[in-house]
């Protein structure tokens, strides 16, 4: 299980494909502001995953009681990352300054998926860099 702060975020978000940045609905490009780059966006049966180059925005649609959180999680309060391949999956694990773990896992992946997945990892570091050393 996901905690931000203390509050369960999610069981699990298991990331199905890639989605381009413009067949992502307007109620999610809502939440980029102007001059935000988009690194990648993922979607699960109901759930999207955005990266940009300031956060990670997780929309979390909760179909049993028709509710939608939206969690952002700023580079910033990301403490450590991990990234494991397996043979057809991805699993990333990201401990926020909290303690608490979020396991981002995507399935169904190719090879270039891999190498997408390991593009935005790198990049994912970069921007923590960049927070520590501000």
């Amino acid at each position: 299980m996901a905690y931000i702060k203390y509050k369960e975020l999610t069981r699990y978000f298991n990331f199905q494909k890639e989605v381009s940045a413009s067949s992502l609905p307007k109620y999610v490009k809502d939440y980029i502001s102007d001059g935000e780059k988009i690194l990648s966006s993922y979607i699960t049966k109901k759930d999207y995953g955005i990266f940009t180059d300031k956060k990670i925005l997780l929309f979390d649609q909760q179909s049993l009681i028709g509710s939608k959180e939206i969690h952002t999680i700023y580079y910033g309060s990301i403490s450590t990352f991990t990234i494991s391949f397996r043979l057809n999956m991805v699993d990333m694990i990201i401990y926020l300054d909290s303690g608490y773990p979020l396991r981002l896992r995507f399935v169904n992946l190719s090879s270039e998926d891999k190498t997408k997945l390991r593009i935005l990892y790198r990049e994912m570091s970069e921007m923590i860099a960049l927070n520590y050393n501000n």
